[in-house]
This record gives C-alpha cells, structure tokens and sequence, in this order.
C-alpha cells in the first residue's frame, strides 16, 4: 500500500490523541528532507518524524535513531526560531488528501501568541513542508523552496501566501453516503475496472485500496455494509498489516488486512511501529547512499584506479616472460659478432639453445654490432629486475583492492552514524585529507559503539559495523576468553559473544548476525568462523579490520532478517 489519502486519515486519527497537547523540545533536520520534532505529550516524549521524500514521505512517531549534521541548516533555523517551545493545537487532514496541517501556539519576539502551522505534502517528488503564518497564510519557509520557473500555479518560497495544492472533483469518501452510488455501479466481474472507476471518483484511493475495496464489494451481497465496514475499520479499528507478497520479498503494508494481497501476514500494534519496522532498511540504505554518496563515489573512483593499475602490472609481468628470449639474443649476437656487420636491421644466425636452428633477431642500423648485443642484454636486466618489482606492486594493489572492496561492503550494511567512522578511517589511513584551517586544532569525531544485540539465553552480543569498531571491539573491548565470529572470507562485522562457554543456540545467533552483517547477507549458506579472541591477532602494519586467526571452527547459517530484529531487543 502507497501512504494515501485514507491511510494517512488512519495515521492522523493514530497520532492526534498522542500528541495534540504537547509541546515541542527538540527540533532536528538529520536528513535533507526529513524533520524530527520530539513532542512532549503525557510525560512522553514522541519523536515525531515529517518525510518529504520522494519516494517515502510520510508521517509517523519513530523509534530509530539518527544522527544530526554538525551544522543546523536554515529550515531548521526557522523552525527553532518559531516553533520551539510551541504548544501543537491541532493535527488535521485536509479533506482525504495526503495533506497534514499542524497548528502550533507559540510566542513571537514580543511575548504575543501567535498561530504557525507546519503543513506536510505527502505527494511522491512533490512532497513538501512548508512553515506558515496561519492568519496571513505567508509563506516563512520550505524544506524544498519551489519557484515560479517551476510551478506557475503555485510559489512555494519564503514570504509568497500559501497555496494549497489544485483541488480535485473526487468525493471524501468518510463523509459520503454511498448508497446511491453503489445502486448505479454496473454489475462487473471485472475488478480492476471497477477498482479503476472507484479511484477516479474517490479522494485518497491508492491503486491497491481501491483493488480491496472493489474487490470486497464484488464478493460481498450487500455493498453498502461492505463500504461501511471498510472505511469504519480504517477510521476507527485500525489493524496494521505488512504483507510478503512472494519469495522475492516484495510487502506491501496497509492500515487493516486486505483479503486482496495474498502471502504471509504479519500484523503490528500500530501503525507507526508498523512503518519503522518496513521501511527501517529500505530508509537507512537511501540515507546512507544519500549522506554518503561523496564517499562512496571516492572509493569507487580508488577502486578503478587500483584495478587499472592491476591490469597494467598483469601485463608488464606477462611481458617479462620474454626476458630469457632477449638474454638469448644477446649471448648469440656476442658468438657471432664477426658476422654482424654495421647498418643491418636483422640477421638470421644458429640458435645453439635450439638444435641450431636458424634464429632471426632484429638490430639497429645506427649502432655497432655490439652495442645491439649490449641492448638486448640491457632489456633482459630490466624485465630481470622488474619481476620482484611487479609482483610486490601486485600484491600491495590487491591488498588496497580488497581493502577498498571491504570499505563499500562496510557503507552497504552501515547505519549513517556509522558512515563518520568510515570516513575518519579513511582519513587516517591518507586516502582523503583534511581541510586545514589556520590557528584552528583539528577536532577528531568520537567513535560509534559497536551494535549491542541479546541472545535469546540473555546472553550479550557485539557488532561491529566499520574497521575501527571492529579493531576496538576485538583487540580492546573484548576478554581473551569472549568468542569471536566472522564470515569466512567475505568483508563482515567482528562479532563478539561476551561468554566462554555459550551454548549451540548462542552460537548459532551469533553466526546469523555475522553472516547478516557481511557482504554475504543475500546469501543461501554463509560459513562463519568462530574462535576465542585470544587466538586472534593483528598482523604488524596491517589494514584496519584486518587479522588473522587459528583453531577456528566453522558453523553455516543462512541470514535470517527476522532473527536479527528478535535479537536487537533486549529479553524482559
């Protein structure tokens, strides 16, 4: 199910009760179109998140955790400056549209009330905030400021009057007696048809509600009960539903259970906790290919230059195979000296290596007979010398490739407060370099702790989820005595069972968050190694994350999404 107009009346009738009443503490923009307003309401505090995202816009209290950027930007700026501290009056939808007024009480410069609304768009690439005087209607500012080049109709910039969005002919279905019109539906068996028809005269109807609703009406013999029962569920006995359409792990989520969408069911106590758990890793890997895409763009560009580099050594060192044929040359042309006259540019003499078989070798016209001899000899020294050369280039290459292959697995499973640690690491290791500002001592970040999840015994597990937790988890955090996993040969998390001795379904909980935070998460069978610290060690000068390790014993799980989530939370 898309975020449409009658999941969002679910989602404001789930939210007003909670939060109307409440005021703001904190205001936050850790994304560049998403708002966390923590509202304090019955000695609770709701972060409450706006999503004017493109592709997930949305409106919901959130549980996961964000980092804020070091600098607040001049939407959040406004926001504090008119928001903090401000008492929410009211939380609307307009009509069934996924439009969301909120409207605050707070105090201006002078000490006098005043009414600001912050309104939400929740409309695919048009999706917006905007932040408004309410009893002018001005314009204070946008999350994303929308021109008249771009939009004639409506201006969406600081200081215009607000314009809501056009306004369609479509009825609100919650305030419609649909009697009449149930009566002059025509008798279809056809239910995308019908479905197509219930959408172009219905306000907020996504594409697969309006597929349920037809298809409801279709097997049921009395359609004015079956449309009161739908829209009674979705206005007052929300049962939040997520939906595995197919082994391919396509889910759809909806605000009750749609008899339309067949696979397995799993049903939520709401619909913000609903949404936290469906979008939590599709939003996390958009916001980190968001937030780190200069990085992973960096790290691409190395890895090709690595690889181009690789290739040439490849044929440098395939070239060097001729060194014995230059030698060869040389020691013949040297024999035969007395045959090689001045001005030749070849001549065809015995190959004694070769049962005296004629060998033609190419000469220079503008050197002396020995002097040829001497160039050859000097090429074969060269690709002599060049050997060693070439494969310690290659094995450092290799070496940096793997590491660099390591670093875009790492941003792939990582958290965005994970990708500041990523970053220091490679700026510690002289791959990027810092801006240095004069008179001014560089303040290094603080690094992120590992992730701290539970086996079902109680038992605490550690993971980390960069090279420099893992080096701080493995070789400093960690007893001797604790057990360590990894995924065999795949860049992965450290991971740490803080236990001797844990038992086989420790163990095994334990090998499903390693394969699960490795470069094998989509895989069917993931080896991990598992071993006490003590027999893990860091070889001297070698990259971060990187050790060796003997005595391991090998177990192989397939990584179990469902599993991890089990174990985030901490057993009562």
């Amino acid at each position: 199910m898309s975020f449409d107009g009658i999941f969002t009346h679910a989602m404001v009738n789930e939210l007003a009760p909670l939060l109307v009443g409440g005021r703001i503490s904190r205001i936050n923009q850790p994304y560049p179109n998403e708002l966390i307003l923590v509202i304090r309401a019955n000695r609770h505090n709701y972060p409450l998140l706006l999503s004017a995202h493109p592709t997930y816009a949305r409106l919901q209290v959130t549980e996961i955790p964000y980092v804020n950027p070091a600098k607040p930007t001049k939407f959040t700026m406004t926001l504090r400056k008119y928001l903090d501290g401000a008492l929410l009056k009211q939380l609307s939808q307009k009509e069934n549209d996924r439009v969301v007024h909120l409207t605050f009480t707070s105090r201006n410069e002078l000490g006098d009330l005043q009414n600001i609304s912050l309104i939400i768009e929740m409309m695919g690439r048009h999706s917006n905030l905007i932040l408004l005087q309410q009893d002018t209607g001005r314009i204070l500012d946008t999350v994303r400021h929308v021109s008249s080049d771009q939009n004639r109709y409506r201006l969406l910039m600081p200081g215009a009057t607000y314009i809501e969005p056009p306004k369609q002919d479509n009825v609100n279905p919650f305030k419609f007696d649909a009697g009449d019109y149930l009566k002059g539906l025509p008798q279809t068996a056809d239910v995308f048809k019908l479905a197509k028809k219930l959408q172009q005269d219905f306000q907020g109807l996504g594409f697969d509600s309006s597929v349920e609703l037809a298809t409801r009406l279709a097997q049921q013999s009395n359609p004015l009960t079956t449309w009161q029962d739908f829209f009674t569920a979705i206005d007052q006995t929300p049962k939040p539903t997520v939906t595995r359409l197919n082994e391919r792990q396509q889910m759809q989520f909806s605000a009750i259970d749609y008899q339309s969408e067949k696979g397995q069911k799993k049903n939520y106590s709401g619909l913000s906790h609903m949404l936290d758990q469906f979008y939590r890793d599709k939003v996390e890997l958009d916001r980190v290919h968001q937030q780190g895409s200069q990085l992973i763009h960096f790290v691409q560009n190395e890895l090709k230059k690595d690889r181009k580099k690789l290739k040439k050594l490849t044929q440098t060192l395939k070239n060097s195979e001729k060194a014995n044929d230059y030698r060869i040359k040389g020691e013949i042309l040297t024999t035969y000296l007395n045959r090689v006259e001045r001005g030749m540019t070849s001549i065809e003499l015995p190959n004694y290596y070769a049962d005296e078989r004629p060998l033609k070798i190419n000469l220079s016209n503008q050197i002396s007979p020995s002097q040829n001899a001497q160039k050859y000899f000097t090429k074969y020294q060269k690709l002599k010398n060049a050997v060693h050369y070439v494969n310690d280039q290659m094995t450092e290459t290799q070496q940096e490739v793997d590491y660099l292959s390591g670093i875009l697995a790492q941003i792939e499973i990582a958290a965005p407060k994970d990708l500041t640690d990523i970053q220091e690491e490679l700026f510690q290791q002289g791959y990027l370099h810092r801006k240095q500002q004069k008179n001014k001592k560089i303040k290094r970040p603080k690094l992120s702790k590992p992730d701290q999840f539970y086996a079902s015994a109680g038992t605490s597990i550690l993971v980390g989820k960069n090279n420099l937790q893992n080096d701080r988890l493995t070789l400093k955090t960690a007893r001797k005595t604790d057990i360590w996993l990894h995924a065999k040969n795949v860049p992965g998390s450290h991971v740490i069972i803080a236990q001797s001795d844990p038992s086989e379904k420790t163990l095994a909980e334990a090998a499903n968050l390693a394969a699960y935070f490795s470069k094998s998460r989509l895989s069917a069978t993931v080896p991990v190694d598992y071993v006490q610290v003590k027999r893990v060690h860091k070889p001297n000068g070698a990259k971060p994350g990187f050790v060796i390790y003997e005595g391991q014993h090998t177990l192989f799980v397939t990584p179990d999404e469902a599993l991890v989530e089990k174990l985030s939370k901490q057993p009562n």
